[in-house]
């Protein structure tokens, strides 16, 4: 059991009458979380979840600390609070000394999943969870009490850690809460035999086995306290060691120097450590109960779940005084967040935002005033406002900029009046800055390269403002920001991370111009409304630019974000805005002879049934096969209905003809109503093209995403997709260059994995499925049988998504005993694949997250789930994300490179689209062959400098008058 921390057995802490004007105004509590948790661990036998069997008693024992020490503290009145973690990578003393901590054993295997857990059982108690990368707790604690100290406060550090107690003296002072004790100047005295500021100089003396501190050999504390007494500090020891009578402990003092001298730098902590958040995001505040409760019960701490129900504890704060309805507690390491937690944690106090002092500029000379002030301060948030979704097509109502945070205008252009339902123009009363002036005033502006220019999601806007030939530059944007210091563990949406970061909520569209069939454009939104939205726009990005930029560094995440993402909005809003040819009486010919088939198709499933039935209705369909047929196989959704995904009908077709007749018939419905008609539809006007949007932040692994249309998932491999390529056309005079990645994902596995079988393939260019089959079936390459070759093929690309034996026996129509075996078999002949993937799942495991061999960093959260199957998902996942992820990035790299390359080579040849592994351009064609030299060669050295790839990238590149010839 926990020691017993009764109140008789502690000296009274500050109470609230302290707390005067003449008193601290600061009082904070700095509680060393790894002591409490490696104590709770220790102290309280092993105890599981009944559910799942995660091993949670060093969680239950944390919590019933921190419960005990926010009950304890109501009557004391601390102002401020927050747990300090250790960070799990290395930090600069490791810099220093290599051997730093080098002795240490691995925490205990039955602890490890209990690390994420801590960190959200704080914050589900309301209290801030800090860490930062490259520093350890003791630094931050250091920080923070130097801090409170400084400004006039006092600093209580909830440790009995000796290293900490160099720290004590004046406003900062330790509590033991297993012993009950405070210890100050002659607590420390008694435990190193000198005041707190000499003991650094005794711990370099003596050193640290613990943590592998070197020291002086042979010299102990005793012996350390006496010499730094004897000569004042350890400078004047080292300088006069020449002087000390004793022949060994001379000669050590001597020899030992520089190790002495590198250990006191070892120990010393570090009060200039940055701080993550701000001291008064570390506010006193209750837990939000219902949080609270949540976490406790998917912890099953039934137990101290209905103390809390009894408001026995902090969550009836007593005397403290907090504020009616507090900010959530912030958030730093968000990697060990679960959802519970990140629902009531806030990294900030909420900005307060008042829409009244925002400007609606009328008038130029006003408009010059605010670029002035924007040039000056070199740093502007800008948004641009539109009467329409697609960059390449929407009206420009006007434009939004922020200098700093509350001081932001709009600037009305296009804005007129609309009466039954019919827009008239501006009348006089409606003054505006014509578009003309706007642009020519805000162009110097936003082409400034010595101005900043900050946007949310800026591929849109630079589209926009590019039509009008203005070419925004030098970029930041804040979605990408956060996209790569949060993928995977919310969205990145404006409005999302205003309220996450910013705590503060920002009109909602519809509020200004409705919803549903009542919404209107917003160039027919009053002027009052329309400054109050588009401005707090600007004025949001511009605040959530100063509180993420920062974060970037510290996470060490800038060189992703400055490689990866800030160049592409750029490259996109081009691509978007070239959009791509497409043939529409193709396309009416090909929907045509979609419906004959789909038609056919329904006339034999009702043959097959004896009846008709919609094929569009997955109920009547479940019906059919399942209650009618009596099909095997069958399961039930969570609305008790039959499921019929596609899964399902794939397994059932390999014994009945009816279920691939039904999947015939969904693929052509689909590639009909997603392709053929939509594509029709799509074309724009004035350009004649369809201009797809890129999402840049969609996906947790990097990969871009289109939309309005998708251009990502036309089918390749079937007849059907390739006569939807075939649509896609070049200009009279050009031709389309379809250039593809071979096999990378396999590749980027044989160099990550470090695969010497697959590495020597890539290198000697040989058929790598073919290879494969080879070393599994012990068949030789030459007059290999193709279905041998099939099946090694559907491994290798199967492998790292996690595939079963059901999903391959399945796609190659073999038992699931026999695809077993084929898995087993590869494995034996492939260790390193195993390995790799046992490696990978325990780094997730431990980090929560995965990073590629760029340094993308892809947070996995649902490798904390409490169901088996989501964990089991999410190794999965984090097995694919490095290879799927460093595609991605090899991608990015290539497509950032790509304008640049072609435009040095003198073509006019322009990137049209991304899909998957494939860019596709259009070249003249005077110049098709020149332009696949220079697009293979940019593809091919994507990697360079930054990895140096054990495996050779190759790319096909081919020119042809359409997509599918091209490909």
């Amino acid at each position: 059991m926990l020691p017993a921390m009764t109140d008789a057995a502690a000296p009274p802490l500050p109470n609230a009458s302290e707390l005067t004007q003449d008193g601290p105004a600061v009082r904070l509590f700095l509680v060393d979380g790894s002591a409490y948790l490696f104590r709770a661990y220790h102290a309280l036998p092993p105890l599981t979840r009944k559910s799942d069997g995660l091993p949670v008693g060093a969680v239950q024992g944390f919590c019933n600390m921190l419960w005990k020490l926010l009950r304890d503290m109501q009557g004391d009145t601390p102002t401020h609070l927050a747990v300090i973690w250790d960070h799990s990578e290395k930090t600069f003393r490791n810099a220093l000394y290599d051997q730093y901590k080098a002795h240490r054993p691995p925490p205990p295997e039955d602890l490890i999943p209990q690390f994420p857990l801590v960190r959200e059982a704080t914050l589900a108690f309301g209290v801030p969870a800090i860490e930062l990368p490259g520093y350890e707790a003791d630094d931050l604690i250091a920080a923070y009490a130097c801090k409170a100290r400084d400004i006039g406060g006092e600093a209580i550090i909830v440790s009995s850690d000796k290293d900490l107690m160099q720290l004590v003296g004046d406003g900062v002072s330790m509590y033991d809460p297993m012993k009950g004790v405070r210890i100050e100047r002659e607590q420390v005295f008694e435990k190193f035999g000198v005041y707190p500021e000499k003991v650094v100089d005794v711990q370099a003396l003596c050193g640290d086995s613990v943590d592998n501190v070197p020291g002086a050999p042979g010299i102990g504390i005793k012996t350390a306290a006496q010499l730094i007494t004897e000569y004042g500090d350890l400078d004047t020891l080292l300088a006069r060691a020449g002087e000390i009578k004793q022949p060994k402990r001379r000669e050590t003092l001597i020899n030992f120097a520089d190790q002495i001298r590198l250990s006191r730098a070892l120990v010393k902590l570090d009060c200039d450590t940055p701080l993550p958040q701000p001291l008064d995001a570390l506010t006193v505040r209750e837990p939000d109960k219902e949080a609270l409760a949540a976490f406790l019960e998917q912890m099953e701490f039934r137990s101290l779940a209905r103390r809390v129900g009894d408001g026995s504890a902090a969550a009836t704060p007593g005397t403290l005084d907090r504020p009616a309805a507090p900010p959530k507690a912030p958030v730093v390491s968000v990697s060990y967040m679960g959802a519970a937690a990140r629902a009531a944690a806030h990294p900030v106090e909420p900005v307060k935002i008042d829409h009244a002092a925002y400007a609606c500029v009328r008038d130029l000379a006003t408009l010059k005033a605010w670029v002035a002030k924007a040039t000056d301060k070199g740093l502007v948030a800008f948004d641009t406002e539109t009467d329409a979704l697609s960059s390449a097509t929407a009206g420009l109502c006007g434009v939004s900029l922020a200098i700093a945070p509350g001081e932001a205008c709009y600037i009305p252009i296009s804005h007129c009046e609309k009466a039954d339902g019919l827009a008239f123009e501006a009348p006089a009363d409606i003054e505006q800055i014509p578009l003309a002036d706007v642009i020519a005033t805000l162009k110097p502006l936003l082409e400034d390269p010595a101005v900043l220019k900050v946007a949310q999601n800026a591929k849109y806007d630079i589209a926009v403002l590019a039509r009008h030939g203005i070419q925004v530059a030098p970029i930041e944007d804040t979605m990408l920001i956060s996209y790569v210091l949060e993928a995977g563990l919310h969205g990145h949406g404006m409005d999302e991370l205003s309220e996450l970061h910013l705590g503060h909520k920002p009109i909602p569209f519809k509020q200004v111009a409705g919803s549903g069939k009542g919404q209107i454009s917003f160039k027919h939104v009053a002027l009052p409304e329309a400054t109050a939205y588009a401005a707090e726009d600007a004025d949001v990005t511009l605040r959530l630019y100063h509180h993420l930029k920062p974060q970037l560094a510290r996470a060490s995440l800038s060189t992703v974000y400055e490689t990866l993402e800030r160049p592409m909005p750029a490259v996109l809003a081009m691509m978007e805005n070239n959009g791509v040819r497409v043939d529409p009486e193709a396309l009416r010919l090909l929907s045509n002879e979609f419906s004959l088939r789909m038609a056919q198709f329904e006339a034999r499933a009702q043959e097959l049934v004896g009846r008709p039935f919609n094929l569009g209705s997955p109920k009547q369909i479940g019906d059919v096969l399942f209650g009618e047929m009596q099909m095997k196989g069958g399961k039930k959704t969570a609305t008790g209905q039959w499921s019929t995904d596609s899964d399902v009908l794939e397994s059932l077709a390999l014994e009945h003809e009816l279920p691939r007749v039904l999947l015939d018939w969904r693929q052509l419905s689909k590639l009909k109503g997603t392709y053929t008609e939509n594509l029709i539809a799509a074309i724009a006007p004035s350009t004649g093209r369809v201009h797809t949007s890129y999402a840049l932040a969609a996906t947790t692994t990097g990969r871009l995403s289109s939309s309005d249309p998708n251009l990502q998932n036309i089918p390749v491999r079937t007849e059907e997709g390739r006569k939807i390529r075939k649509a896609f056309v070049a200009a009279p005079g050009h031709v389309l260059i379809s250039a593809d990645y071979s096999q990378i994902e396999l590749r980027l596995l044989a160099h990550i994995g470090d695969i010497p079988q697959l590495k020597k393939a890539f290198q000697e260019g040989l058929d790598i499925h073919a290879m494969t089959a080879s070393e599994m079936f012990d068949t030789p390459i030459e007059g290999m049988d193709p279905m041998i070759r099939r099946r090694a093929k559907a491994i290798n690309f199967g492998i790292v998504y996690g595939i079963s034996a059901f999903g391959l026996a399945n796609q190659l129509g073999i038992s699931q005993g026999e695809a077993g075996a084929y898995i087993k078999t590869y494995f034996e002949r492939f260790p390193g694949i195993q390995a790799y993937m046992d490696a990978t799942k325990a780094f997730v495991r431990e980090h929560g997250y995965v990073t590629t061999i760029f340094g993308r960093k892809i947070n996995i959260p649902d490798i904390e789930a409490k169901s088996a199957a989501h964990r089991q998902f999410a190794e999965r996942a984090a097995i694919n994300a490095p290879i799927q992820g460093a595609a991605a990035d090899v991608m990015r790299r290539a497509m950032i490179r790509m304008p640049v390359a072609l435009e040095a080579a003198g073509l006019s040849t322009r990137m049209l689209l991304q899909v998957h592994d494939e860019l596709v351009f259009e070249a003249p064609e005077a110049e098709a062959e020149r332009a696949c030299a220079v697009v293979r060669a940019v593809m091919e050295k994507a990697a360079e400098p930054a990895v140096a790839l054990s495996i050779p990238l190759t790319v096909e590149a081919r020119a042809a008058s359409n997509w599918d010839e091209a490909h």
